[in-house]
């Protein structure tokens, strides 16, 4: 093995943005590569190519991959959900963002075994480095696939610049508690157990389904909910809200952990893969299975004050830890050493690359 010459950092490297074609309205990791490209080096140069079909049926698929082909760049970096465009991609300076792998989680039978061969196995043989936004991601990634660890990098997801501290006085006698997400993994009926009987208006972003709807009458909720909030929108909850309840049963990252930490709100998050790793001491923690764990975590926040004013101040500490231009340096250091492995693969690196900000490897290839 030999190393590869690193590229200049004034060296004009244009990389390419593979993002999936969004459905009803799911802009999260699009929102995430946005406020990467805002900071990253003028030497980087990024641009968006968007697939052309949204990602359901074989020839929608298919059109999506045949039109990555034509869109590359010195770098490909493709940014998550769309994992099989990586197939017909240039290998060795492809990169593959892997946000979690909670489809091998639900998905059953022949189902199971297509979406493991074209979302994970096949595009992890088709790429460079893999980088995933979670610890807890890769060791979820790595349950499933056999992989070099080495090749994984960790690099957590960005805070958009505009989640800045907005203090609030709380209102212990009628919190405004922001829930965030409804999909199954966010909890919502154990959530709403947990808040019965407990004064507080539960603010719901997502569309509710019919079981939802009835799991919070049966609990004798007071809520609202709204959906398809934009960035600046979800600042506005956040900022109204006196605190953040998120024990999600599975989370490959948990932005709203940060956004909260960001804003100043105390967060009530689950104990279990991405949420610890992500919320550090900034959060009050739950078994997010346990209704009665949720609930005590819960009333700590809101009875406890000098608990609930350190919740505060240590999230705004965490936060730092997710700056946009700190996360979008990781990224083009790792898009330097793609472009200077010219056609190699991806060698030996710290397992904890990425993740502190701390000096990398370069990549090396073999002859």
């Amino acid at each position: 093995m030999r190393r590869s010459r690193s590229v200049p950092k004034n060296r004009t490297i244009n990389v390419t943005h593979f993002q999936r074609r969004p459905l009803d309205q799911q802009l999260s990791i699009e929102r995430v590569f946005a406020a990467v490209r805002e900071c990253l080096p003028p030497s980087i140069r990024p641009r968006v190519v968007e697939a052309s079909y949204s990602s359901r049926g074989v020839w929608r698929r298919v059109c999506n991959m045949l039109h990555a082909v034509f869109q590359q760049g010195d770098v490909n970096h493709i940014t998550g959900d769309v994992h099989y465009l990586a197939i017909p991609l240039h290998k060795r300076k492809t990169l593959l963002t892997i946000h979690d792998c909670i489809s091998l989680e639900r998905l059953h039978g022949l189902r199971w075994w297509l979406f493991y061969l074209f979302w994970y196995w096949l595009p992890s043989r088709r790429v460079a480095a893999i980088s995933v936004i979670s610890e807890a991601t890769k060791r979820e990634f790595l349950r499933y696939v056999q992989y070099d660890p080495a090749k994984i990098r960790v690099i957590y997801d960005p805070c958009p610049q505009i989640f800045q501290p907005s203090p609030k006085p709380f209102n212990q006698e009628n919190p405004i508690i922001l829930q965030v997400g409804t999909g199954a993994n966010k909890n919502l009926p154990r959530v709403a157990e947990a808040l019965r009987g407990i004064p507080c208006h539960l603010r719901i972003i997502g569309k509710l389904n019919e079981d939802q709807i009835r799991a919070l009458g049966a609990c004798g909720m007071r809520y609202s909910s709204d959906a398809n909030l934009s960035a600046e929108e979800m600042l506005v909850e956040y900022r109204r809200c006196d605190m953040v309840v998120f024990v999600s049963t599975y989370e490959g990252f948990g932005m709203p952990i940060v956004e909260a930490n960001a804003t100043g709100r105390p967060v009530v998050t689950g104990n279990i893969l991405s949420m610890p790793e992500v919320a550090g001491n900034a959060a009050s923690f739950a078994d997010p299975f346990d209704v009665a764990s949720i609930r005590k975590a819960i009333l700590r926040v809101i009875e406890d004050d000098k608990f609930r004013d350190a919740l505060v101040e240590r999230g705004y500490e965490n936060a730092l830890r997710f700056r946009p231009e700190h996360i979008a340096s990781l990224y083009a250091s790792l898009y330097r050493e793609l472009a200077s492995s010219a056609g190699a693969a991806v060698g030996k690196v710290d397992s904890d690359a990425g993740v502190d900000g701390s000096p990398r490897h370069e990549l090396s290839h073999s002859r």
